[in-house]
């Protein structure tokens, strides 16, 4: 059986072979692969490897005022252009005439004990986005950075210097210039997912 794999990441820990795997299906009649690969049990606990749930997850929160750093802000808007750039942010988030862009990367590798990183592979779009949060904060809003760990088993997370050391050291100077980072958790039961607690995140 083949199903689609939602993820553009090199999955590392999350493709051993003979894992077990679990997978929606859409019934959407035009789809090439009516399976959709959800999650995979590593060894060091369950992995959503569907990148998609993390901005589905995130803009909830938002919406609910459960990210709390963002309580203050009502008004949510999905995939929104980055100003003076090309690409989209995940979300703006306004209050007023105060103005938060939202960027959600999806954390899926670990690195040992309950510590994960990102990103798994070199991204020059996840350094695209940072550099564009540095310009926002530089023009009096804020831009916040959430990881969003889809990995059941982490509680820490950092920037993968050892596979992108290029994008670990611009996320240090653009918090150092004012971008905000959190991270979150999840929680599911296989059949629904929800944000869960939020967790450590340091530079090392």
């Amino acid at each position: 059986m083949t199903v689609h794999c939602p993820n553009t990441g090199s999955m590392t820990g999350c493709a051993v072979p003979d894992s077990r795997i679990y997978y929606s299906i859409s019934d959407n009649a035009k789809r090439k692969y009516p399976g959709t690969l959800e999650f995979v049990e590593s060894d060091h606990g369950l992995v959503s490897v569907n990148t998609g749930r993390a901005n589905a997850l995130v803009g909830e929160g938002l919406t609910n005022g459960y990210i709390e750093a963002l309580q203050d802000y009502s008004a949510i808007k999905p995939e929104i252009k980055i100003p003076e750039g090309d690409g989209r942010f995940d979300f703006l988030a306004s209050a007023d005439d105060r103005l938060a862009y939202v960027e959600v990367k999806s954390v899926t590798l670990h690195i040992e004990g309950t510590l994960g990183a990102f990103p798994d592979s070199v991204s020059e779009r996840a350094l695209k986005h940072v550099n564009a949060l540095v310009r926002r904060v530089a023009a009096g809003d804020r831009g916040v950075l959430i990881f969003c760990a889809q990995h059941m088993g982490l509680a820490r997370v950092r920037p993968a210097s050892e596979i992108d050391p290029l994008y670990a050291q611009s996320l240090e100077q653009a918090i150092a210039e004012g971008v905000e980072v959190l991270a979150y958790g999840c929680i599911t039961d296989l059949k629904t997912m929800t944000l869960g607690p939020q967790l450590e995140f340091s530079l090392t």
